[in-house]
């Protein structure tokens, strides 16, 4: 006989499917194994919600079944789609604007090529705003610079190669950005606007999970962007992660990292250089990634 706390639903009112606590504590387990997502007691009604969707997409009746099916393929492309409805996407255009300034004063000083990796790439806003800001601070020179955008979420992977846009999404950007660095849709396209090909060109996007027991990056990158994606991690994932950026940055390289994470516990291998920047300790013996 099945028991109350196992079966408890995620809400009161009525749904299509139950999600039971057994249920529950798999997507949990499931979850931090692919990706290294901690998802806590209060993320229940999220889970539901985005993998019901999955269910009906499917034709199935429960989450157990659902589970099951995951489960009992591990190469099976639905753990891409698990993968992707669980994942948080909250992106916006110079999203933490104190970030740049200090990004392209420190670009400036960066031998050439300059390289770039932002490992949460979303919907694209935030590679294309630093690729905006390395073409502002390196002029000419931002011809040899590049930003190397990645993400486990493939769906925003694909928004995000179109470079398309509404004009809302860029509503809050200036003027003079706009004009250069965006072009205005007409006729079908009306009310969106387009990434210019000369800034696209250096944002090259791939998927990529940063759990993954090889990441395939060769380049000694001068900045790495890891922003707001540790909140999702346990310290220990976090720490794991750190380590291993370590071997791919150049000597006195930056961490841009999150409003709200806090990388103060790993004294090594980064120091604390402005809010929530971290600078490689170019005194550190580089590992292996």
């Amino acid at each position: 006989m099945t028991t109350k706390s196992n079966t408890r639903p995620v809400a009161s009112a009525a749904r299509d499917f139950l999600l039971t606590d057994s249920d529950f504590s798999r997507v949990r387990a499931l979850i931090y194994q692919r990706a290294g997502i901690a998802l806590g007691e209060q993320k229940r009604e999220m889970v539901y919600s985005r993998l019901s969707r999955r269910l009906r997409e499917l034709g199935m009746s429960d989450f157990t079944s659902y589970l099951a099916h995951l489960e009992a393929q591990d190469d099976s492309a639905e753990w891409q789609s698990f993968t992707n409805a669980l994942t948080t996407n909250l992106t916006a255009f110079f999203r933490e604007a104190h970030h740049f300034p200090l990004l392209a004063e420190h670009v400036k000083t960066c031998a050439q090529p300059v390289t770039v990796w932002c490992s949460a790439a979303s919907t694209g806003e935030e590679p294309y705003s630093i690729a905006m800001t390395l073409i502002e601070a390196l002029g000419s020179r931002a011809s040899n610079a590049s930003v190397i955008a990645t993400d486990i979420d493939t769906q925003v992977l694909e928004k995000a190669a179109t470079g398309v846009y509404t004009m809302e999404q860029v509503s809050k950007l200036p003027q003079e950005r706009l004009k250069r660095f965006f072009l205005k849709g007409s006729g079908a396209r009306a009310g969106q606007v387009r990434i210019r090909p000369e800034v696209a060109a250096m944002v090259k996007f791939g998927q990529l999970n940063l759990l993954a027991p090889q990441w395939g990056l060769k380049e000694p990158f001068d900045v790495i962007f890891c922003r707001n994606v540790m909140i999702y991690f346990d310290k220990p994932t976090q720490n794991k992660i750190l380590q291993r950026f370590a071997p791919l940055m150049k000597p006195h390289g930056l961490l841009f990292a999150g409003h709200s994470e806090n990388f103060s516990y790993a004294s090594q291998p980064f120091r604390l250089r402005g809010q929530t920047v971290y600078e490689l300790d170019a005194r550190r013996e580089k590992g292996t990634a």
